[in-house]
């Protein structure tokens, strides 16, 4: 499993906004295309804005805690005609639960709980040095 972290929210040149993730070393990058709502639930952490009412995630993140649960990480698993899929992994009652999951909603929840970001390797497809914009094949 490669860990990522959340590099920055964007907007392509077609107007597609991307979650970029990039490993610790920010060597591996993968882009997951996002709609507008998914991308301000993503970027409201980032920017580390708390709204005056819950949204879905900051719900969900409540709930959790108050089960007595704990969000361990969430996985990006697979991807699928275009589609990326995705785990959250948590701890509840001594027991594992692993819930089928959008990216965008693992990853707005797990900014919002702190928890670690993972992904298979196989799904990156490019190596890409930040430093000369350089994309190569792994």
């Amino acid at each position: 499993m490669l860990e990522m972290k959340v590099k920055s929210v964007v907007t392509s040149p077609m107007g597609e906004y991307l979650i970029l993730l990039v490993d610790q070393e920010e060597k591996k990058v993968l882009p997951i295309a996002i709609g507008p709502l998914e991308a301000n639930n993503i970027a409201l952490p980032l920017q580390g804005i708390k709204p005056p009412r819950p949204l879905t995630h900051d719900l969900l993140k409540s709930v959790i805690e108050s089960m007595g649960g704990k969000l361990d990480k969430i996985i990006i698993t697979d991807i699928r005609d275009n589609t990326y899929y995705a785990e959250i992994h948590i701890t509840l009652d001594g027991k594992n639960l692993v819930i089928d999951s959008r990216p965008s909603d693992a990853i707005a929840l797990a900014l919002r709980c702190g928890a670690p970001i993972f992904m298979k390797p196989r799904l990156v497809e490019f190596t890409y040095d930040l430093t000369d914009n350089e994309p190569s094949e792994d």
